[in-house]
């Protein structure tokens, strides 16, 4: 399959607009890859994506992120210090990352045959034949620790952690990636290789590939990275989300600020009303000091350091939500006006003037989100990982330019209905 998608002129370092050629193809192990030549660079970027993200943790939370962050901790013959330095002799980087759906392993080596070849062949092996040495799980843990300390520290990270929960209950959504200390303290080697053979398969992967190699080096290499893999299976899908109960919790925190975040569920990535709802939420909190809550909250009132709300979209039901940051005597009467605004908003819809800007913004950044190798790289990486048409990009800005008012008011009403609200603020004890 193939599709072009037109890029501005700023795109690829060229100063002349072009077509970005998009393929997709499976292997016959069952991996999706997606593929993008761009030989204005020496350079091949690849990312490998497996549906191993937090939302598989079960009853471990952290295991998935923690396995991940070991990939780099020693493969094959490699301890972690020998893999860094035959890395960083060739000047290959990989790294990896983890969200509640997707672990990513990203890879950026030049194309020259002889160090993307050795590039390769590395990232086969941290892939398929992770280690996990007894002292690399002891200082990954301890390292996680540490992160999870310093974010119990921060009221913000304590908000965002505890809406979460209160949206997602007992779904695998609900909690931290990080994982908790006592999960983290459980987890051995055995669970981590057990998790890493269930999930780390060929069937259970997306390959996206942009950079200066043709279509049949395309194939070849990923052939080479994927037949590493055992072939496995795709990741069951994960349950649709209960509804949560709406309200407000809050928790005394010593800071100078309170922070308030406000949350329903929000949209799926294949979602009917995702351009209604993501041209709305613009308009309303997304597009910063400029959104309505900007301009109200902060601007007009000066009740807010900063506000604003976004949705993030996932394999179900992502959360949508709205924060703000505001002195702790002044918390109530700033949530009060925020449900106010949401609640006029969602009556009443954007007017057109509202809904032009709006929609010009958007527009006019679109390229930026295409604007390097890695950025096209993330951007088809997630096209293939969740399924989306391969004509999503074609298609985006004219999607967000056909939206109208009424759509966004109906979406807006239907699915975001006040009565929904789940609040959390975090704050109002002296630091």
């Amino acid at each position: 399959m193939i599709r072009q998608v037109f890029l501005m002129s700023l795109l690829l370092l060229t100063g002349a607009a072009q077509a970005l050629e998009i393929q997709s193809w499976r292997t016959a192990q069952g991996t999706r890859v997606m593929y993008a030549h761009a030989p204005q660079l020496p350079m091949v970027d690849l990312s490998v994506l497996f549906d191993a993200g937090s939302a598989r943790d079960g009853a471990q939370p952290g295991k998935a992120r923690l396995l991940n962050q070991l990939l780099l901790e020693g493969a094959g013959e490699w301890d972690a210090d020998a893999l860094a330095r035959h890395l960083e002799s060739r000047g290959i980087e990989i790294s990896t990352r983890v969200g509640r759906d997707i672990a990513w392993i990203n890879m950026r080596s030049l194309s020259d045959k002889s160090i993307l070849t050795v590039a390769l062949d590395t990232l086969a092996e941290v892939i398929a034949s992770p280690r996990l040495d007894a002292d690399a799980i002891a200082r990954v843990k301890e390292r996680t620790l540490a992160e999870l300390r310093l974010s119990r520290q921060s009221a913000e990270n304590v908000a965002e952690q505890m809406l979460m929960q209160a949206l997602y209950g007992k779904h695998p959504y609900a909690h931290d990636p990080l994982g908790d200390a006592s999960s983290l303290a459980r987890l051995d080697a055995g669970q981590l290789r057990a998790f890493h053979e269930q999930y780390y398969t060929a069937a259970n992967a997306v390959v996206a590939v942009v950079g200066n190699v043709d279509r049949n080096q395309a194939e070849l290499l990923v052939k080479r990275l994927v037949g590493s893999l055992e072939a496995g299976e795709k990741a069951a899908p994960l349950p649709p989300p209960e509804k949560p109960k709406p309200g407000i919790q809050r928790k005394r925190f010593p800071a100078s600020q309170t922070h308030i975040n406000m949350g329903m569920l929000g949209i799926r990535r294949d979602d009917a009303d995702y351009f209604p709802l993501l041209v709305g939420n613009h308009i309303l909190g997304g597009s910063g000091l400029t959104s309505i809550m900007g301009e109200e909250v902060r601007n007009k009132r000066g009740l807010s350091y900063g506000i604003s709300s976004r949705f993030t979209p996932l394999w179900v039901q992502g959360p949508w939500m709205l924060s703000a940051q505001t002195k702790n005597d002044q918390a109530e009467s700033t949530r009060q006006l925020m449900v106010a605004l949401l609640r006029d908003f969602i009556d009443e819809g954007p007017d057109e003037k509202q809904l032009e800007a709006a929609k010009k913004h958007l527009v006019g950044g679109f390229p930026l989100k295409l604007a390097s190798n890695r950025k096209i790289l993330q951007q088809i990486a997630v096209l293939g990982f969740y399924d989306l048409p391969l004509n999503w990009l074609d298609t985006w800005a004219t999607k967000v330019e056909q939206v109208s008012a009424s759509q966004v008011r109906r979406a807006f009403r239907r699915r975001m209905p006040v009565k929904n609200l789940v609040t959390v603020m975090v704050g109002g004890a002296k630091q």
